[in-house]
């Protein structure tokens, strides 16, 4: 059995077997990309965090590039049909994808049959950002802090849910990682994006949600949901009346999740180089940084190799725990 301990969700951790691929010269069009529209695939749906980052680094980049830069949202199945579409597309750079480290991470554990190979068609090119999660409850459930909602759902095994943004989704694991570190059980429900689990949760008809920071802090402000704890080691700038998980009641625990952009297999080294270190400046700006942060997220701009390494990494980690929770399609 896997130890009841957390799971640390860093970039530097984060990871599915995302190989070395062989990347295809440069040719006399990669130096003068962009020359016409890109697009940025989400596979998830508007407004939730994957999303959100993607709209404000699409917008400092379309400011660098000159060129009008798209974010298209292509949903379902775990954000695998967009990244579907991605890995089949021109490797050309004018398609790319934000994904959620789940994609890479956690699907190719989850699924039996992928319809892509996380390890063979994609090649990173650099972690966005990275924020914590914070887990929230809606107005019909008594639990004012961690503590309280262990204790009620150790009186009602199994009868509480939790919402999430899909089977093998950062928010469906970071509820696994705390029911498994907790000692609980909640019904999962999924869902095809947080946002819309968010909804429900602050509809009263399911009572938890670990979403991210970043999408739940308005529907926080507003008083929709009731935060009682983030799943990061320290309190977030962005909400720092928010207590930690570890500070709530569960001391420890710590749940990370990452938003970073993928290319095709065999996109010009000279594009991802160059995306890379465009994606990096606007991230480096007092401003940019400002907005991140705002939405309880940081900047992280690393390099392909460093991002590679990270997949891989996480995404051992990740094959352990759904052993372990005999998490499966459903």
């Amino acid at each position: 059995m896997l130890r009841r301990t957390l799971i640390r969700m860093t970039p530097v951790l984060a990871a599915v077997a995302i190989a070395a691929v062989t990347i295809a010269p440069a040719t006399a069009q990669t130096a003068a990309w962009p020359s016409k529209q890109v697009r940025i695939v989400v596979p998830f749906p508007a407004g939730g965090t994957t999303d959100v980052v993607a709209r404000l680094l699409a917008q400092r980049l379309q400011e660098a590039w000159g060129q009008t830069i798209i974010v298209e949202n292509k949903t379902g199945a775990g954000g695998n049909i967009g990244a579907t579409e991605v890995a089949k597309a021109a490797n050309d750079g004018y398609t790319l994808l934000m994904a959620s480290g789940s994609i890479v991470t956690v699907n190719p554990h989850i699924y039996a049959k992928m319809p892509f190979d996380a390890a063979k068609d994609f090649v990173p090119i650099t972690n966005v950002a990275q924020g914590p999660m914070v887990i929230v409850v809606g107005p019909n459930v008594a639990a004012k802090n961690i503590t309280e909602l262990i204790a009620l759902a150790k009186a009602k095994p199994g009868v509480l849910n939790f919402g999430s943004a899909g089977i093998g989704s950062q928010v469906h694991m970071a509820g696994e990682n705390f029911l498994y570190t907790a000692g609980i059980d909640l019904k999962h429900v999924p869902y095809k994006g947080e946002s819309l689990a968010l909804t429900d949760v602050a509809g009263g008809s399911v009572e938890m949600l670990p979403g991210n920071l970043a999408a739940m802090l308005p529907f926080i402000k507003a008083g929709k949901v009731r935060a009682l704890g983030v799943t990061s080691a320290e309190r977030s700038p962005a909400a720092p009346d928010i207590p930690t998980v570890g500070e709530s009641g569960l001391p420890g625990f710590v749940n990370v999740g990452w938003f970073g952009l993928l290319a095709p297999a065999g996109t010009p080294k000279d594009i991802i180089d160059k995306v890379q270190r465009d994606s990096a400046n606007t991230l480096a700006t007092d401003d940019t940084k400002q907005r991140l942060l705002a939405v309880g997220m940081t900047p992280v701009a690393n390099n392909p190799a460093q991002f590679a390494d990270a997949i891989r990494a996480e995404s051992a980690t990740w094959a352990k725990v759904v052993r372990e929770r005999k998490i499966q399609p459903q």
